[in-house]
């Protein structure tokens, strides 16, 4: 208890902090400045206290800094006495409340985040007093507050704070529009944060904003132009809400009915935006991290912070527009020195394309690109910065090399926006964009475009509008080689099919200022689609948008308490997920109590399900970290609910009906339902549980019907989202559904055509650890000729996963003959491999003597010469038994015999082999073709050859006559070693005739070599290469 209590004095107040941070100092510092204000003011009445007060602030300023810290601390923590507390703080302050507001600064710039929410509803409050009292320096912490406004962020939190700082705005019009430059900060960022609050629920504060920010212009409006160029970009993208709308009709038509000073869209686009506002609209967390990107990390090593800073600030639908936010800030705010220049530090231009790539959608590529290309329009070379232009060139310089897709895209929306942005001053941004283009050769960040703008990569239609559009960068000039940079750019997905308006782009239609629609002949267009189809080079295309489902369509064909729920669930998507999954469990209960639920209202409520949970049920769902605590919480989800009441009794195979027709229909409807199921299904099933075959009821029920057919459906889907999640499900699916699994070539290709190298590691490890089993011995071959298709790695996969297992070579070596030696070249290098290891059989001679001999094909040679240096002997005598019996059947169909060729090597096929092999350096160093076996093998097979092969192999039949020297040789030893007259005087006489006949006789040998041999003779050498017979 003691403990307890202790633990609960040291609970902070301030922050939100686990148990193992240490105490922050400043809320430290303010709790010492507490306890001493509590102990001055004592039990004493509110005069004597005020007096005690004033006393203390009066001895020095560390005991005024401490008193003003007390009080902070008290209003920040005591919402109750918060109003008597800041009476006291400014009747002792002595500094105008100059301590109060810099330390309330500090703390909104450095530990927002980590607040407790009622201490930032304190903080909202007090920075109000202090706006009524007109406090000095409370601009400042305003200024803190509105950055901490995230773009992109619809979380309660993020629009509490917009909200509560319109109040205070909109409360206190006069005292704003005394700070001309926080009243443009203002501006800017709600003009930018109406274009997130899109949604019905925050339609009431978009309205607040949109009135605001209108207010502001018509009143204020020189004020609001001191913004610059990007007031019209933001203006642009809220250009379709009425009142918006009224106002670009005024600053087209009439722009000094707005102010008399304002001459046209074109006085604003020449000015250029202060760095302070661009800057305004990034937090300080994430102007932070992108600072740090820039400025400390290497190229090559950016991989993880980037993608922590998507997983932070990027992963949610709404985040889209935030990459405008950071384009602009990286081009207009983010300057590296020239050490930073010329050191290995990631570039802007490689960050820039980095944000490129993340865009999903076509409206947040096209408002990408335009702010990426913003400074270049009606550029002016005396007042525009390079800095502001040289990110957009380099990227598409850089990525020219590699990814030429990005530069076209990127080229063709340039070339694009040059006459649709505002047809009446379609030639001032021309000329602004060639005066960009001329200023940047100028200061040398490219020796030339001309490699740019005509570049083989781009396809035709391009390389001619830019010509057209940029005909004097276009002339090729000799330039000086450059070092190739390492491009870190992805290529997006290509799904989706060609729009419209470009037919060689991915930002959907050009954004145009809003005085009139672009219009493009048909026709045209109509030819322009068709040869871009035509083409065989590779374009962007644009990404398909999701279209938005209108929830409430669905709902009104329910009814009962079935509608309730789903309202209930509606209103709750934005709520804590244990509060949802409550909801849903009611709703299954519902469901369960239901006689006549049936597909019409499974229907509706499925694709109400589906949509409403699409960002549950999509992305990755498995954990980094794979832990008891992180996989409970991947299956903490609403629609987990759903799949956990209809496995419930599982192990009885049982289900409910009315659940396994809502199941079902959310299958036929989204895709990503099937693998989502599996992953419950598995990750929730304990030890020795089976809960998978509930899966296979599901697919027997819908529309699809086979359980092969869904497995390779749900595999495919589930790789286009998270492939460790695929991985993860290989093992129990092979598991559970072997016979289904090991049977398709469609769920193999699947899998090992998106895993990579360190996957495909863990897959090897499951089989070898008898965790997973991908192939049957009854259908390897088969399985083997239908990867024969696939891709380099896919094929590389399949023979590692299968070199895992524990199977024999015979049982797949009969696709040998079946292998073309340049067509095939995967399978053929794995197979030689793995007899390399074996040891040499007739089994495994038999089918590769039977390929055809090709020129070229190295290999059979290459595992005969192999064989032959490791067991010359072996091989020689499986030889010499396939040249047996090749001739008996060659003999046999040459008289008619048998009406088929059996299956035994031709001799033409032996001898082609063997021909090869004579050729092979390998074989050179080896005694093989001089072993006797491999010589009566020759001999014999020569008897069956035809005259022709006779002399095409004539090299090989050559070699017979070393047998024949070996035989004479022989048996001249014998019969002078038998001769009974060898040791008697008369024999020994005249040794020097002796060595003479003797060189005589090998004359004749010689000479005798070379003529036919007598049939005697030959039938005793046909004796020793044994019968025709096996």
């Amino acid at each position: 208890m003691i403990f307890t209590a202790m633990e609960e004095a040291k609970k902070s107040k301030l922050f939100i902090a686990s148990a193992i941070e240490l105490r922050d100092d400043l809320e430290e510092k303010m709790e010492k400045g507490y306890e001493f204000v509590t102990k001055v003011m004592g039990s004493s009445s509110e005069r004597e206290a005020h007096d005690s007060l004033n006393a203390v602030v009066c001895k020095g300023m560390k005991e005024h800094e401490d008193i003003t810290l007390g009080l902070l601390y008290s209003i920040l923590t005591s919402p109750t006495t918060a109003p008597k507390t800041y009476r006291d703080l400014a009747l002792i302050s002595r500094d105008g409340l100059s301590v109060a507001w810099t330390k309330l600064n500090q703390i909104v710039v450095d530990k927002y985040t980590k607040l407790q929410d009622g201490v930032r509803t304190q903080l909202v409050w007090v920075t109000k007093e202090m706006v009524k009292n007109s406090v000095t320096g409370v601009v400042n912490v305003c200024s803190s507050l509105i950055k901490q406004i995230a773009g992109g962020d619809v979380h309660p939190k993020n629009v509490w704070l917009a909200e509560a700082m319109l109040d205070l705005f909109t409360e206190n019009k006069a005292w704003l529009d005394k700070y001309p430059v926080l009243m443009a900060m203002v501006l800017y960022t709600y003009l930018r944060v109406i274009e997130d609050h899109s949604s019905q629920m925050l339609a009431s504060l978009r309205q607040r904003e949109v009135d605001f920010c209108i207010g502001l212009l018509r009143s204020k409006f020189m004020e609001c132009c001191r913004i610059g160029r990007d007031l019209l970009r933001l203006l642009q993208n809220v250009a379709r809400i009425p009142e918006f709308e009224k106002l670009w009709k005024d600053m087209i038509h009439r722009p000094q009915s707005l102010n008399p000073q304002f001459t046209g869209v074109a006085q604003l686009m020449s000015q250029r935006t202060s760095p302070k506002y661009l800057a305004c609209r990034l937090t300080p967390e994430m102007e932070k991290k992108i600072i740090f990107l820039t400025s400390k990390v290497r190229f090559g090593q950016q991989k993880r912070y980037q993608d922590w800073f998507q997983k932070q600030f990027l992963s949610t639908p709404e985040s889209q527009s935030l990459r405008c936010d950071l384009i602009r800030y990286i081009c207009c705010t983010v300057h590296p020195s020239n050490e930073v220049l010329c050191s290995e530090i990631i570039q802007r231009w490689a960050v820039i394309g980095w944000l490129l790539t993340t865009c999903s959608s076509n409206a947040a590529a096209s408002c990408a690109k335009l702010a990426l290309f913003y400074d270049w329009l009606l550029f002016n070379p005396t007042r525009g910065n390079i800095m502001d232009i040289e990110p957009a060139i380099l990227v598409m310089h850089h990525s020219m090399r590699s990814h030429p897709a990005i530069t076209a895209t990127l080229l063709d929306f340039l070339c694009r926006i040059i006459p649709n942005l505002h047809p009446p001053l379609e030639q001032q941004i021309k000329q602004g964009v060639m005066s960009a283009l001329r200023f940047l050769l100028e200061k040398r960040v490219l020796p030339s475009l001309a490699q740019l703008f005509d570049n083989p990569k781009l396809d035709r239609e391009l390389r001619a509008m830019t010509r057209d559009m940029f005909a004097e960068f276009c002339t090729t000039t000799p330039t000086t080689p450059t070092a190739p940079a390492t491009p870190m750019l992805a290529l997006p997905p290509e799904d989706g099919k060609t729009e419209p308006e470009s037919a060689n782009n991915d930002h959907g239609p050009i954004q145009r200022l809003p005085s009139e629609d672009a219009t493009f002949s048909d026709e045209e267009e109509e030819d322009r689609s068709l040869r871009q189809r035509n083409q065989d080079s590779a374009v962007f295309r644009p990404i398909k948008q999701e279209e938005e489902i209108d929830l409430d369509m669905y709902l009104d064909q329910l009814d009962g308490e079935i509608k309730e729920m789903c309202s209930i669930l509606q209103s709750q998507r934005d709520s804590d997920i244990e509060t949802q999954c409550e909801t849903m469990e009611n709703l299954c209960s519902v469901i369960l109590e239901m006689d006549d639920f049936d597909s019409d209202i499974a229907g509706p409520l499925a694709t109400f399900l589906c949509s409403l949970y699409k960002r549950d049920i999509t992305g990755e769902t498995l954990p980094d970290e794979i832990t008891d605590e992180t996989m409970e919480d991947s299956l903490g989800k609403p629609i987990c609910v759903i799949f956990r009441n209809l496995s419930a009794d599982a192990e009885q195979d049982s289900c409910p009906l009315q659940l396994l027709t809502l199941v079902c229909m959310m299958y036929e409807k989204q895709i990503q339902i099937g693998y989502n199921l599996l992953y419950f299904l598995h990750a929730s099933s304990k030890q020795g549980e089976r809960r998978l075959h509930m899966y296979e009821e599901v697919c027997r029920n819908t529309g699809i019907g086979d359980l092969t057919s869904c497995l390779v459906r749900d595999f495919k889907a589930c790789a286009e989202e998270d492939v460790r999640l695929m991985c993860y499900l290989v093992s129990p699916v092979y598991t559970m559904f072997c016979d289904a699994t090991t049977e398709s070539t469609d769920l193999l290709h699947t899998i090992v055509s998106c895993v990579d190298s360190a996957q495909l590691q863990d897959l090897i490890c499951d089989v070898m650890q008898g965790n997973l089993m991908m192939f049957k011995k009854e259908n390897i071959a088969k399985v083997l000729e239908a990867t024969l298709e696939w891709e380099t790695f896919e094929q590389y996969c399949v023979w590692q996963i299968l070199l895992a297992h524990d199977l024999d070579v015979d049982q797949f070596v009969a696709v040998i003959p079946k292998l073309t030696y340049k067509e095939h070249p995967e399978a053929m290098a794995s197979l030689l491999l793995m007899l390399k290891l074996e040891r040499i059989s007739l089994d495994l001679l038999k089918p590769l003597m039977l390929r055809p001999c090709k020129d070229g094909d190295r290999f059979v040679s290459s595992i005969l010469s192999y064989w032959a240096v490791q067991d010359e002997q072996h091989l020689a005598d499986f030889i010499k038994t396939l040249l047996v019996r090749a001739t008996t059947s060659a003999k046999r169909l040459r008289q008619r015999q048998t009406s088929k060729p059996s299956n035994i090597p031709s001799p033409d096929q032996i001898l082609g082999h063997l021909e090869a092999l004579r050729q092979t350096s390998a074989i050179r160093q080896s005694m093989f073709f001089s072993q006797e076996a491999v010589l009566l093998g020759l001999q014999t097979i020569q008897s069956a050859c035809t005259d022709a092969q006779k002399m095409k192999y004539s090299d090989l039949f050559g070699l017979i006559e070393d047998l024949d020297d070996m035989t004479s040789r022989t048996t001249r030893s014998r019969v002078t070693r038998r001769s009974p007259g060898s040791s008697s005087p008369k024999n020994r006489k005249a040794p020097q005739n002796d060595v003479e006949s003797s060189s005589e006789s090998d004359q004749d040998d010689d000479i005798s070599s070379s003529k036919p041999k007598p049939a005697k003779k030959r039938k005793k050498s046909n004796a020793l290469g044994g019968s025709d017979s096996d």
